[in-house]
């Protein structure tokens, strides 16, 4: 391998590398906005829960009236007009089964 082959190949690890941590970094971003969601009792819309797990809102309003998501249990709340509101309360230790 030349010494132009081998730094190639380290750039594309790093970047591989940067990538990885990048969306690491967001799902630990999500997770704590979706904390700060549950500590303070706020109903988001279907639009943001699905921002908030990188999903399609068809995706959260297929799934029913309450189910789990990574740490929290979602539950939907209330219709307000055309949206429909979701409420998220955390689940502490491993009471819950995964939906």
């Amino acid at each position: 391998m030349t010494e132009t082959q081998s730094f190639v190949s380290d750039d594309a690890t790093t970047d591989s590398h940067h990538e990885r941590v990048q969306r690491l970094t967001d799902v630990i971003e999500s997770l704590r906005i979706a904390d700060e969601i549950a500590e303070n009792g706020y109903f988001i819309s279907s639009s943001e829960l699905a921002d908030l797990m990188d999903v399609n809102a068809s995706a959260v309003t297929s799934r029913g009236h309450e189910w789990t998501w990574r740490n929290w249990i979602v539950s939907r709340v209330k219709r307000e007009g055309n949206q429909i509101l979701w409420q998220l309360d955390r689940i502490i230790g491993g009471d819950e089964t995964t939906a």
